[in-house]
């Protein structure tokens, strides 16, 4: 089985979708995918079905939707070999404990690799080990797709686990970029930056490291003013001032000479005041 969450839906047994058009079949999948290998109790799902208002015939509905998914996997088996354990669907999509459980039978689960190898990648940075870390964690970061459940009405679980899941990427996207900022890859990062930096408007890291690398670019002008606009929307929108760690990063650079990135030693950070604040902005 290949269970995919991080962008659209997608299952596939046998190399067959078995996801459903239908809403909210789409949803209990969705979150049997999410938590594959464990139980869901029927209560979770009539949960995120009915957002806390379930209809008297929740659990008929219920086992009404999962009766369907599957009909979807008898038909994803009868077209190939179910592998060991796998004959029928009711061994792929288990009835157990008042719950339901989807079998991943030892698939590939997106979620599952993207916390493997994000682990890896934040031990290799609390290692020194810089270059592992951005091959590591960039590797977690091209599984995403899109936005996790892209495809799947968000009832209250998933909804929950959609914005948890999306603070986990930007998380690790911030310690990938880390990452390259320590390798002296501060010219190549500004094109990702300068996206990021618009579609997070408030993301202090991230505005942080568009700042070190404007900066080490020869562009400590552009790296003020974009502190100066980070410090505007957040007044304006949230009635807040930067951080103490970006105020100092600021000053940092104000202070600073200009930046000549062509005589830093590859790999290693200025050891100078903006080196040191770049510190200031690592998350975890």
């Amino acid at each position: 089985m290949e269970i995919r969450v991080l962008g659209s839906l997608g299952v596939r047994l046998c190399g067959v979708s078995v996801v459903p058009s239908a809403p909210k079949p789409r949803q209990v999948l969705a979150l049997l995918a999410l938590r594959a290998d464990h139980i869901v109790p029927a209560g979770v799902l009539a949960e995120e079905l009915w957002s806390g208002r379930p209809p008297r015939s929740a659990r008929t509905t219920v086992q009404t939707y999962v009766l369907q998914l599957r009909d979807l996997i008898d038909r994803a088996l009868a077209q190939g070999d179910g592998g060991p354990g796998a004959s029928c669907a009711k061994d792929v999509l288990v009835t157990s404990a008042g719950g339901y459980m989807l079998n991943s039978g030892g698939g590939t689960v997106d979620l599952q690799e993207f916390d493997r190898l994000a682990g890896h990648g934040y031990r290799a940075m609390d290692g020194g080990d810089f270059p592992l870390a951005a091959r590591q964690l960039g590797d977690a970061l091209a599984l995403w797709r899109g936005a996790a459940f892209a495809d799947v009405p968000l009832g209250g679980q998933l909804a929950v686990e959609s914005k948890r899941l999306e603070e986990s990427r930007l998380c690790a996207l911030d310690q990938r970029i880390e990452a390259d900022l320590r390798l002296g890859r501060h010219r190549v990062l500004l094109a990702e930056l300068t996206v990021l930096v618009d579609r997070y408007r408030t993301h202090e890291s991230l505005h942080g490291q568009y700042m070190i690398a404007l900066h080490r670019s020869g562009r400590r002008g552009e790296a003020l003013e974009a502190y100066q606009r980070l410090r505007n929307t957040l007044v304006r929108e949230l009635g807040m001032e930067p951080s103490a760690a970006l105020r100092r990063l600021q000053r940092s650079i104000l202070l600073a000479a200009p930046e000549r990135p062509e005589q830093e030693q590859p790999g290693v950070l200025a050891d100078g005041p903006v080196g040191r604040a770049a510190r200031l902005t690592r998350v975890g």
